[in-house]
């Protein structure tokens, strides 16, 4: 098998039928969703107690053969792939798609391949030449990442990362050291991205999650791992929410599936509309 296609991931036609209603469909804007942003998934990899790693910084395997198929399915159903500067520090990820058929993997070009985004405010990810991200867009099996910052990045950086295609977008005024979501959405949507696939990490996946954010979430794909990690890992747990002095549910999923993958099982469901 020629390196171009040894890590070629594929999944049964069966799954890609129960999953399939909550991907975005190109070229078709969903009724619910605002015209100003993209369609927002929200995915991870999760244990039994919710966690996302043993610990800040250690990167932690959770997904199966078959989940981590299902992902990379989803990434060629994206228009862009998003994460925190954590997880980008953390893991070096590739941020591409194996799935067979897209660019890179049996396809043309970088077809169907995601546009990885990495938020990043204080520009703390010292990308180089080397990093995953970087090689895979210069050897076509990628497209080169987008950074979110509210900082200058040092020349070397960013010819590092046009040169294979990649943006640094600074952004103005913000109201605190995060970016807001409205920021980060409607520069994608203005880019002609039509949707995004949020994977992570814990910072990110929380801040989506709190009461004000997650009127920006369209639909939620969530794998569940067979495993306790224990205490002290990162874990998902937004703030809470309160109506009248009283602490209510954040949110509730409609129209939910669980989907068996392996020993792991997979949620899908619609987040709601506030």
């Amino acid at each position: 098998m020629s390196a171009s296609t040894r890590d070629v991931l594929t999944l049964d036609k069966s799954s890609i039928s129960q999953i399939s209603p909550y991907i975005p469909q190109p070229g078709v804007h969903h009724p619910d969703s605002p015209d100003d942003r993209p369609h927002v998934t929200l995915t991870f990899a999760t244990s039994l107690d919710s966690n996302l790693s043993l610990a800040p910084g250690v990167q932690t395997a959770l997904s199966g053969p078959q989940s981590k198929a299902m992902t990379h399915y989803l990434r060629s159903k994206h228009s862009a792939i998003l994460i925190g500067v954590g997880t980008a520090i953390a893991d070096d990820p590739s941020l591409n798609c194996r799935f067979e058929g897209v660019g890179g993997y049996g396809g043309k070009g970088v077809e169907g391949q995601p546009r990885p985004i990495v938020i990043d405010p204080q520009a703390r990810w010292q990308w180089s030449a080397e990093s995953k991200v970087i090689k895979l867009a210069r050897e076509g099996k990628g497209r080169a990442p987008w950074v979110f910052t509210l900082v200058e990045v040092d020349g070397e950086r960013r010819k590092t990362l046009e040169s294979v295609g990649g943006e640094v977008i600074i952004a103005g005024a913000q109201p605190s050291s995060r970016m807001s979501w409205d920021y980060i959405l409607y520069e994608l949507k203005r880019r002609d991205t039509e949707s995004v696939m949020i994977e992570g990490g814990g910072a990110v996946i929380n801040d989506l999650l709190t009461p004000s954010n997650i009127r920006f979430v369209d639909t939620v794909v969530v794998t569940i791992a067979p495993v306790w990690l224990g205490k002290g890992g990162v874990q998902v747990c937004p703030d809470e929410r309160e109506v009248g002095g009283n602490k209510v549910p954040i949110a509730r999923l409609k129209d939910v599936k669980w989907v068996p993958l392996g020993d792991d099982v997979v949620l899908c469901g619609v987040a709601p509309r506030h």
